[in-house]
């Protein structure tokens, strides 16, 4: 799991390998790269929310 996690947060800030990229496509199901990609950008976007909260305050 640590993999895709990995694997996901390199995507997001697209610094990726080609070579890494081809193995996530030919060995990795797309739904675990989909879901954690969900999951990540979700907590993102309320750790992101939770700062600018603070902020405000």
């Amino acid at each position: 799991m640590w993999k895709v996690i990995r694997s996901v947060l390199a995507a997001f800030l697209g610094v990726q390998k080609e070579e890494q990229r081809r193995e996530d496509f030919e060995k990795g199901r797309p739904l675990t790269f989909i879901v954690t990609g969900l999951l990540l950008g979700l907590l993102f976007v309320a750790l992101v929310a939770a700062v600018a909260i603070g902020v405000a305050r």
